[in-house]
């Protein structure tokens, strides 16, 4: 053999050497335990290339090297499996631990919550506001359309798109309820009950009261009377659901299609976006005679069947009050 061949062989031998060192060495840092000392969130945009990541998740602490990283991730395939979205990436992780978590798909769940009784401008707000979310919502939603609850949802969901799944879940709600409902009530669909549970949802925060009021709102539309619900005449006059001060007795005979003081029966439209609870006492009502009712001034209300007791009851609240302001005045 000449000494050229044993140059060569020898030096074939020895970059294979060298890579086998490398390669071995890479591989081990590249399941080494990682930098980063505490849980961090990394976000991988639509489209980057593994190149672009593994400079970014250097540049960040996540990993040591962005070449190994780059390089195992292409050498153990998972290249192409890269998936967009935003990741918890615990602390210590090493490079092999990152490449299967941005490839397992498993991104963060943020959580919302839709609080019963808010109205489409308050839901509207509320979602505009929350800036990991793409797209402003400019129409509002039909009021009662969306169902109250706790709604799991990933960076860069579209704000419409969270509308249409809580308006899925609501007509989900109302085709479980709607065929369990009681005989006889005055409302021929769900979009009826919504409006009526709309009110009953203002009217009252306890939750054993819903049932009660409800019965009493339907009594009323049994013999024809107004419902005479305040809050459907803040609705009419604010679609916020709210004033900025007490509602006063001119208030009371506003020209809205919502004072029920003055119109019979419900509402055009729901006031709000009741809740489960509400929804279920207008369909399931409690039984009684009662027609009226009104606050007690321990944040529940005094029920009555006739307009004398309704008048007595309105006297004890009224001097409740005047106990209360003189109270604060002392």
């Amino acid at each position: 053999m000449t000494g050229l061949k044993k140059y060569i062989i020898l030096l074939l031998v020895g970059s294979v050497a060298f890579a086998a060192l490398f390669f071995y060495l890479g591989y081990r840092q590249f399941h080494l335990s990682g930098p980063v000392m505490r849980d961090t969130v990394y976000v991988l945009p639509k489209g980057q290339g593994v190149g672009h990541t593994a400079r970014q998740l250097e540049r960040r602490g996540l990993v040591t090297s962005g070449n190994i990283f780059k390089s195992g991730v292409r050498l153990l395939g998972y290249e192409r499996r890269l998936q967009a979205g935003e990741y918890d990436i615990p602390a210590h992780s090493s490079m092999n631990d990152i490449m299967m978590i941005l490839s397992g798909g498993k991104v963060i769940q943020h959580r919302l919550t839709i609080i019963e009784g808010w109205t489409s401008r308050q839901i509207v707000t509320y979602l505009n506001g929350l800036e990991n979310l793409t797209g402003q919502v400019t129409k509002l939603p039909r009021e009662g359309s969306i169902l109250p609850d706790t709604y799991l949802y990933t960076r860069n969901t579209r704000r419409t798109d969270l509308i249409r799944r809580m308006q899925a879940r609501q007509l989900d709600f109302l085709d479980k309820v709607w065929d369990k409902r009681a005989a006889g009530l005055p409302f021929l669909s769900p979009r009826g009950a919504v409006i009526l549970a709309s009110i009953v949802e203002k009217e009252t925060a306890v939750p054993r009261e819903r049932a009660h009021i409800a019965g009493v709102f339907i009594n009323r539309l049994r013999k024809n009377m107004r419902l005479q619900s305040d809050p459907t005449v803040i609705y009419g006059l604010d679609r916020r659901g709210s004033l900025d001060r007490p509602i006063r007795k001119a208030d009371l005979k506003s020209d809205t299609p919502y004072n029920t003081y003055r119109i019979r029966g419900l509402p055009p439209t729901a006031i709000d976006h009741p809740g489960r609870a509400a929804i279920l006492a207008v369909l399931h009502p409690l039984d009684s005679d009662d027609l009226y009712f009104v606050a007690d001034g321990s944040g529940g209300h005094a029920f009555s069947r006739n307009l004398r007791q309704h008048l007595e009851n309105v006297r004890k609240w009224r001097r409740f009050q005047k106990e209360k302001k003189l109270e604060k005045q002392e």
